[in-house]
Order: structure tokens, then C-alpha cells, then sequence
């Protein structure tokens, strides 16, 4: 089945950028467009799109606020957000209303659609070392003390606790297989875990309460 996407975004030559390239795509149908908060929070209720490719930056309603509403109506969609800049002041606070990853604007088409079948499944968009540097950077200026963290923190094992820290790090599965020296299913039975246990979506969740809750500090190396 193809993953059926809407465009929010309030420049008409960006949303006839992304239909041309998903157009082309036989395993992504775009079945709507908006321009603005407003019109994205309409169209998604109204289309059930799978996945909603997000502006950050809109009159009406930016995309933050709409990210906020949709996750907070349970609505089904998950939302990708779409940002001009790789250090955009909002982008950390996007994923922390429960947008599932972010792109930057200018993301190779390829790169654009991949993005959208990993978010499609219910994964999130968190590997690329972009967004390991936008996260670092939002905490790190935007809380004072770290936050109390979860008690059902105390219900992970010392390897899922590690495996939490090490996706906190903007590190693949793969990634953690190889630094952890086992196999890539082990490791995503160990992410299937933490998420259960932490009652987590996913994990940009899971990354966001690391850092909050001070089990990883910005800009330290991994143990």
C-alpha cells in the first residue's frame, strides 16, 4: 500500500516542489496540500494522511503549534517536520510536541521519500548526525537543571539503559549493534523495551527524556 502524505507549507513553489517529487513516487500518494496551520489540522482530519510533512513557519498557526494539536487530538497521522535551516530555533521544541523527525528543505528527493516510509512505519527519524547536533543544542540552551527522571526508569536493565543512552546519541540500530557487540535484532528488541517500559512512542521520545532528565549531557562523549 502506498503511504498517503499532506503537504503543510506556506510557500506554493515549496508544495508543488515536494508533489513533483512524490508524484513520481508509486509508493507515495499526496492527497492534500495546506498552507498554513489552520488548513494542515483541517485537511489531516479530514484526508487521514498517514504521514504530514510540516512547516515550521506559518502564519495562522505555525507548525509547532499544529504539530501540538494533532498529536494532542490523537489523530492518527505522524508528522515529519519540513525546516529551512539545520539549526532552526524550533526544531527541538517541534519534536518535543511529538513530531516523529525532521528534514531539512533542501533533503535530496531519495533521501525525502526514504525519510517518509521510515516515519510511515512508526519509526522515527533521529540517525542523521544533523539532528544529534540540533538536539544537543536546543537542551543545552534551553533548560536550566535537568528534569526528575521517570521511576520507570529504574525498571530498565543496565543494557537497556545503555542502548537508551546510545540512541540519545543520535545512534542507528546498526550503530549501537556495532558498538555494543551484538547482533542489529538484538538491539531492537532492547528499543522495543525501553519504549514499553518508559511508556514511549518512539524514539524521539525517548531521546527527548534522556536529555531532559540529564541522563545524557550535551556534548559529552558516549561511555
Amino acid at each position: 500500500m502506498s503511504v498517503r502524505v499532506l503537504i503543510v507549507d506556506d510557500q506554493a513553489l515549496v508544495r508543488a516542489g515536494f508533489k513533483m517529487i512524490l508524484d513520481a513516487e508509486p509508493e507515495v500518494d499526496v492527497v492534500g496540500e495546506a498552507a498554513d496551520g489552520v488548513q494542515g489540522l483541517e485537511a489531516a482530519r479530514s484526508l487521514d494522511p498517514d504521514v504530514v510533512l510540516m512547516d515550521i513557519r506559518m502564519p495562522e498557526l505555525d507548525g509547532l503549534e499544529a504539530t501540538r494539536r494533532l498529536k494532542a487530538s490523537g489523530e492518527r497521522p505522524r508528522v515529519l517536520i519540513l525546516t529551512t535551516f539545520d539549526l532552526d530555533e524550533y526544531v527541538y521544541e517541534a519534536l518535543r510536541a511529538g513530531a516523529s523527525g525532521f528534514l531539512l528543505k533542501d533533503t535530496p528527493p531519495e533521501q525525502l521519500v526514504q525519510a517518509i516510509q521510515v516515519v510511515a512505519a512508526g519509526e522515527a527519524l533521529l540517525a542523521p548526525s544533523i539532528t544529534k547536533r540540533l538536539i544537543e543544542e536546543f537542551v543545552q540552551t534551553g533548560r536550566s537543571a535537568p528534569a526528575e527522571p521517570p521511576p520507570a526508569i529504574n525498571d530498565l536493565t543496565a543494557r537497556e539503559l545503555e542502548v537508551l543512552r546510545l540512541m540519545a546519541r543520535g545512534m542507528s540500530n546498526a550503530e549501537i549493534a556495532k558498538e555494543l557487540f551484538v547482533s542489529e535484532t538484538t538491539v531492537k528488541t532492547h528499543v522495543a523495551r525501553v519504549l514499553m517500559k518508559l511508556n514511549l512512542r518512539d524514539r524521539v521520545q525517548a531521546v527527548v527524556l534522556a536529555y531532559e532528565s540529564g541522563l545524557v549531557q550535551p556534548g559529552a562523549s558516549p561511555a
